[in-house]
């Protein structure tokens, strides 16, 4: 997840949830590493379960607030976590998954886990944002298609998933994760935070 915490450092999105949550920016870094695994695991849920494959995430990225998100995140000010939690809402399915990777994160890292549950919607925000944004330079003049294609390219790109292409209309996502393929995202969510504590 280096890759994708580099991301947000890069964007100012680190910077900003670390100042809003009042911790310094390697603490958030901290999080942000231990959180990513299960958000975008949540993604490759979303792309590859019932939800419409890519450009069904595409639409749901941009029904949520699209690129609009990550400019929530680094706007000065509180980010409305209302609408992080819409984002964690469509991609985990629960609460009890978000308490459950909040609670797995703190688990690894040692931060506290109230802490991280507040990270958890503004993390959400700032990648579901980055996703739509990158995909709608991309996909902008190419309809739907484009974009699934593009937010393909963007998670397979964050998470080092370069042979992606040829993985059955996934694109990136396919390689992002190695999920247990036993129809469960609840408990491959929660063993993706829990592996952390193995590294």
């Amino acid at each position: 997840m280096a890759d994708l915490v580099s991301v947000l450092q890069q964007t100012g999105a680190l910077s900003s949830i670390a100042q809003q949550l009042g911790v310094d920016e390697k603490t958030a870094a901290s999080g942000a590493g231990a959180l990513l695994p299960a958000i975008l695991g949540g993604f490759k849920k979303q792309a590859g379960g019932g939800g419409g494959g890519l450009e069904g995430l595409a639409g749901v990225l941009g029904g949520l607030g699209g690129g609009g998100l990550l400019d929530a995140v680094l706007a000065p000010g509180a980010t409305p976590a209302d609408q992080g939690n819409d984002v964690l809402g469509q991609i985990f399915g629960s609460k009890d998954v978000s308490r459950t990777v909040a609670g797995q994160a703190a688990n690894s890292t040692g931060l506290d886990s109230g802490l991280l549950k507040k990270m958890l919607p503004l993390l959400a925000m700032a990648v579901a944002g980055y996703m739509a944004q990158q995909g709608g330079k991309s996909g902008a003049n190419a309809g739907g298609g484009g974009l699934g294609g593009m937010l393909g390219q963007v998670l397979g790109g964050l998470t080092g998933g370069g042979k992606a292409a040829s993985q059955g209309g996934l694109g990136g996502l396919a390689s992002m994760l190695d999920l247990d393929g036993d129809g469960n995202p609840l408990d491959d969510i929660i063993g993706m935070a829990g592996k952390l504590g193995g590294r």
